[in-house]
């Protein structure tokens, strides 16, 4: 049986995204994005703990956790999570290639774009 509940938090207009209660961040990585219009935060969050979910699920026992807040046209944007064990050096790297990529960060705020109602 697969468990499938993630956990939102709104705080002082940052949504928090994460896989457990209380929320604990071993390592993390900040990224601003130009945003263009209006974002779903959750949207936003939910793509890129997906992409970030299958680059580092085989470190032992990784919770990911994603912190989006929006403001005039910018999102910041926390991303990591908790994680059992020590910390590959190279998880960060790969964390900071994943947030940077213009390609995954274009798809990403494709799918957060509000629509129009």
């Amino acid at each position: 049986m697969t468990r499938n509940t993630w956990y939102n938090s709104v705080e002082n207009d940052v949504l928090t995204h994460a896989r457990r209660l209380p929320v604990q961040m071993d390592f993390g990585i900040s990224a601003d994005f130009s945003v263009p219009g209006a974002v779903s935060r959750l949207r936003l969050a939910r793509q890129i703990r997906q992409d970030m979910w299958r680059l580092l699920r085989g470190l032992r026992g990784f919770s990911p956790v994603v912190q989006v807040s929006v403001s005039g046209g910018l999102a910041r944007v926390n991303a990591g999570g908790a994680i059992d064990g020590v910390l590959p050096a190279r998880a960060r790297d790969q964390l900071a290639a994943l947030l940077s990529n213009p390609r995954k960060r274009a798809r990403w705020l494709r799918h957060a774009r509000k629509a129009d109602l």
